[in-house]
C-alpha cells in the first residue's frame, strides 16, 4: 500500500510541476519581446522554482518515493515537467502572435 501512496505523491509532484511549467512558459512567451529571452527564462527560472517546490513537496510534506539518486530526481521531477510544459505550450496552445493582449492603462 505504501508503494501506491509514494507513486501517487510522485504523480502529484510531476503533475503540478508540469502545470506550472506550461503556464510559466506561456506567460514568458507572451510577455517577453524576444524569442531568446523566453528560452532563457524557461531554461533557468522555471527549474529554480520547480526545485524549491520539490524541496517543499517532497521534504516538508513527504510526498513521493526515494528515487535512489540525485540525477533521477532531477530528470523525473524537474527536467521532465519542463520539457512537457514547453511541449504543451508549443504544440497545443495558439501561437503567441495570434493571442490578443489587453491594452495597458496609462
Amino acid at each position: 500500500m505504501d508503494a501506491f501512496v509514494d507513486a501517487g505523491g510522485l504523480l502529484l509532484i510531476v503533475g503540478l510541476h508540469t502545470l506550472f511549467a506550461a503556464v510559466a512558459t506561456r506567460f514568458f512567451r507572451l510577455r517577453l519581446e524576444t524569442s531568446w529571452g523566453a528560452l532563457v527564462y524557461i531554461a533557468f527560472a522555471i527549474p529554480v522554482v520547480l526545485f524549491a517546490s520539490m524541496l517543499f513537496l517532497s521534504g516538508a510534506l513527504g510526498l513521493g518515493p526515494d528515487l535512489g539518486s540525485r540525477e533521477a530526481v532531477f530528470v523525473v521531477v524537474i527536467a521532465l515537467p519542463v520539457i512537457l510544459g514547453y511541449t504543451i505550450d508549443v504544440f497545443w496552445m495558439p501561437h503567441p502572435d495570434d493571442v490578443e493582449l489587453p491594452d495597458t492603462v496609462d
